[in-house]
């Protein structure tokens, strides 16, 4: 591969963990979800794999998982080494989560911008896992969130921090 070559995006979300790191954030999917069985772990983990990835590469523009798809989300930011090198990697800063609930956050426009992003990411979104937070959907999470336009989530620009010694605390 030549100096100047882009490498392509792996062909799934899934990819962007290796198959260790991928098994780890589905447990703990499954732990915080009894009776969930272990294909519908790895959708939601697939599917929050896609929305850091999306949220990475379009910066300045809120987006949002749905309630199920911040299940996902939610495990792998729990495996905080992992997360924060995960969003090392896609290059777009640290994805910060500002949980809050109220279900008439729902803003199907807010979702519909998110999947149209995983989409030019090169991902193909679950519709099974992109529903209203009250629907009856196709599994119920232990996740209590639903984000407000208010609220997307843009990444965060590491730090600046001045030059010379940091101060004692």
């Amino acid at each position: 591969m030549s100096a100047t070559a882009v490498e392509a995006p792996p062909s799934s979300p899934r990819d962007l963990l290796t198959e260790d790191e991928f098994a780890r954030v589905r447990r703990t999917v499954l732990d915080g979800n009894e009776g969930m069985d272990e294909e519908m772990a790895g959708r939601i983990v697939t599917e929050a794999l896609a929305f850091v990835a999306a949220c990475a590469n379009t910066p300045g523009v809120g987006l949002a998982p749905s309630r199920v798809v911040d299940e996902g989300w939610h495990a792998l930011i729990v495996h905080t080494a992992l997360y924060a090198e995960l969003c090392d990697r896609l290059g777009g800063g640290f994805i910060h989560h500002f949980p809050g609930w109220d279900p008439t956050h729902y803003d199907p426009k807010v979702l519909d911008r998110t999947r149209e992003r995983i989409r030019a990411c090169g991902y193909v979104p679950d519709p099974e896992l992109w529903g209203h937070p009250t629907e009856a959907v196709l599994v119920q999470v232990a996740a209590n969130c639903q984000h407000a336009p208010s609220c997307s989530i843009r990444p965060m620009p590491k730090p600046e921090w001045p030059a010379g010694p940091v101060p004692a605390s």
